[in-house]
């Protein structure tokens, strides 16, 4: 089972503020709903509820601590723990972490591949942060850089990661 983590992060890993992003790249967006349609997404309950409504084609796995948090939609189950969500995708072949900063700092451990963003800006508005990427244990296997347009404000580049193995 492949664990992603896929996220888009500013300069200084900034995620965003007050539950919302901090930038609108329509293209990225494009790619989110590409990569993650037909696969399980897990996040965080602030993450899920910045959501107007749930994403199409995708169960959602919200991790809440709260024990009496209900969702009333279909494809929405509630984990109470990150160990927990896990083990609800245990028989998927892929699935992704979608946020927030907190869950991508639990969930870093499990993951396999890290589908990164890089916006470059900086936002110090920010008060949410996707953690520190060590080499060490990460190898940058690809990058595709997009430039500025009149739909983009922010230039972004692409990065997948691949947890490195122990040779």
């Amino acid at each position: 089972m492949n664990i992603t983590m896929i996220a888009a992060a500013g300069e200084q890993n900034a995620l965003g503020k007050d539950n919302d992003l901090l930038w609108h790249l329509p293209d990225d967006f494009k790619r989110f709903k590409n990569l993650t349609t037909g696969h399980p997404i897990i996040m965080g309950r602030k993450t899920f509820e910045s959501f107007p409504k749930p994403l199409p084609n995708r169960t959602h796995i919200i991790i809440t601590r709260d024990l009496d948090y209900k969702v009333p939609f279909e494809n929405c189950t509630v984990a109470h723990a990150l160990e927990a969500a896990i083990k609800l995708v245990k028989n998927d072949s892929l699935a992704f972490i979608i946020g927030g900063g907190e869950i991508y700092r639990q969930g870093e451990p499990f993951a396999n591949t890290i589908e990164l963003t890089r916006v470059h800006h900086s936002f110090p508005e920010a008060d949410t942060f996707f953690p520190e990427i060590d080499e060490n244990k990460w190898q940058l296997v690809s990058e595709s850089h997009h430039p500025t347009d009149d739909r983009h404000k922010y230039s972004f580049t692409y990065l997948t990661y691949k947890r490195r193995t122990n040779t």
